[in-house]
């Protein structure tokens, strides 16, 4: 049998881009604290909005600049989210109907919590607006950047298109194609002479 090659190293990539994924998810949520739950000097505040929709309305009406501006920031200040959570999960092999759901639970969830910290803040305004536009920016980032990340993540890892493969089980050796070799022959098998039995 020839030399039996292990995935270590494979393993280990996977683990540190896992880490890596933690780390930046851990410094874009406490950037998100700072920007959302610091409380402001404001000369007057809005009123808090809990009709879905009516602030985009109202965005809008204020004309194209202030509506692209302030409804980019409602989608731009969770979206990196989109990315960073399954990249903390760190899994390859995935649906990407499950994935996609997960990850916008969890950014749903985390605007929510938002929001519900923004009502004892000053300065800062509760609006249902911000959960959906944050949701809808995590969405589209996972859209655009997971599928084909993990897709180009794969054939890199297999060198081929393809779902990613099968994993074998903890402590079993993996054979490769080429990794076994044809034994040379030792030679003739050896032959005992007859010996003649005794009358």
């Amino acid at each position: 049998m020839g030399i039996v090659q292990r995935q270590g190293s494979g393993g280990s990539a996977a683990f540190r881009f896992r880490v890596a994924g933690v780390i930046l998810l851990l410094v874009h949520l406490v950037l998100v604290a700072w920007l959302t739950l610091r409380p402001l000097d404001v000369v007057w505040m809005t009123a808090a909005n809990f009709e879905p929709l009516a602030g985009i309305k109202a965005d809008l009406a204020l004309g194209p600049l202030q509506a692209v501006r302030r409804i980019g920031e409602g989608l731009l200040l969770l979206a990196p989210l989109g990315v960073l959570l399954p990249m903390a999960g760190g899994k390859l092999a995935v649906s990407p109907l499950a994935s996609l759901t997960r990850t916008l639970a969890a950014g749903a969830f985390i605007s929510l919590g938002i929001e519900l910290l923004q009502t004892g803040i000053p300065g800062q305004v509760v609006d249902v607006d911000s959960l959906l536009l944050n949701t809808v920016g995590v969405g589209l980032a996972h859209l655009l950047v997971v599928p084909a990340g993990r897709a180009r993540l794969r054939r890199d890892r297999t060198g081929r298109r393809g779902p990613a493969p099968v994993p074998a089980p903890r402590g079993t050796r993996v054979v490769r194609e080429g990794d076994l070799r044809e034994e040379s022959p030792q030679g003739t098998t050896p032959t005992i002479t007859r010996v003649g039995i005794a009358p």
